[in-house]
């Protein structure tokens, strides 16, 4: 069977002891839907079935929906010093894509290698935001 795709963002956070080890799963766009597991792939595989299951209810009882990612425009502003900015635009040129583009695979790289930092040391607090869709069942 093949798994669901699941267009919500959503956060995994180590969980302490006192909260019963493993990792916990929500998802920011539906109130109290949320999810854990022994490891971050069990919180995700979890995750998916407490999604459905907010869904169907909601849908049930005639809830209107959130749609995923409501509460982001995909737009931010940030401000960096000339030289950055110049190094940029050169870099950019050099790779043949627009200042935009490699701005995105940079930020999207260094990301990616500071979240799987932050799940390698389980003592840390973060929070990963990603699609779901991304993830599938094995």
């Amino acid at each position: 069977m093949k798994a669901s795709r699941i267009d919500y963002p959503f956060e995994i956070r180590p969980l302490s002891k006192e909260e019963g080890g493993g990792y916990s799963i929500t998802f920011p766009d539906l109130p109290g839907c949320c999810s854990d597991g022994a490891t971050p792939e069990e919180a995700i595989i979890n995750g998916r079935d407490a999604l459905e299951s907010w869904l169907a209810v909601a849908r049930e009882f005639g809830d209107e929906l959130a749609k995923p990612f409501s509460n982001v425009s995909g737009r931010f502003v940030q401000r960096v010093p000339r030289s950055l900015h110049a190094q940029l635009i050169a870099q950019a040129k050099i790779e043949g894509v627009s200042l935009n583009t490699l701005v995105v695979s940079i930020v999207s790289q260094g990301l990616g290698q500071r979240q799987t930092e932050l799940i390698r040391d389980k003592s840390s607090n973060y929070s990963l935001l990603r699609t779901a869709h991304k993830t599938r069942r094995r």
